[in-house]
């Protein structure tokens, strides 16, 4: 009878140490997926200014269509599956149209424009900041997951890694 009641006891202590153990992975991937938001809704504010940016380029210049298309078809799909690559491919046509409107003097004198590039810069800085934040968050899930004893526990429930936020993109 004692070692039924030792054994009951062995069973409800593992099983309250797998359930803390779980509730800490959920916090941290839960954490991994707020910080993953983070990011969208700062693309998703940048994205807000392009239409703002290509107009007021479109006044002072006749830079490539292509590059406007490309813009245009980037930010459909990104506001349709909102993948954060999508959202880095982006982010570098923006670069590009900005870095084309640069060689124009008289745009790059106009207040509208002025006040729009200081509010990408804005933007970038903030975006740049919530991605340190997402792989700070991933690194520290990732690392509980595969510690020891918690990636028995990890793997038994079925965690899995998250991918850091890796921004590096061909150049065209």
């Amino acid at each position: 009878m004692e070692a039924i009641v030792f054994v009951g006891i062995i069973i409800f202590v593992i099983l309250i140490v797998i359930l803390v153990q779980y509730n800490k992975l959920i916090k941290l991937r839960n954490k991994v997926r707020q910080a993953e938001s983070g990011i969208d809704v700062y693309l998703t504010q940048r994205f807000d200014l392009i239409p703002n940016l290509v107009s007021i380029v479109k006044e002072y210049t006749n830079y490539e269509e292509k590059i406007l298309i490309e813009i245009a078809e980037l930010r459909e799909k990104y506001n349709k599956e909102k993948s954060l690559q999508d959202g880095e491919k982006l982010n570098h046509e923006c670069k590009q149209l900005i870095a084309v409107a640069e060689n124009y003097p008289e745009l790059k004198a106009s207040e509208q424009y002025l006040n729009l590039q200081k509010s990408l810069t804005k933007m970038e800085n903030q975006l740049q900041a919530a991605r340190r934040i997402y792989n700070m968050e991933v690194t520290n899930y990732n690392t509980a997951i595969n510690v020891f004893p918690r990636n028995i526990i990890a793997k038994m429930l079925g965690f899995k890694d998250a991918n850091l936020f890796d921004a590096d993109l061909p150049e065209n």
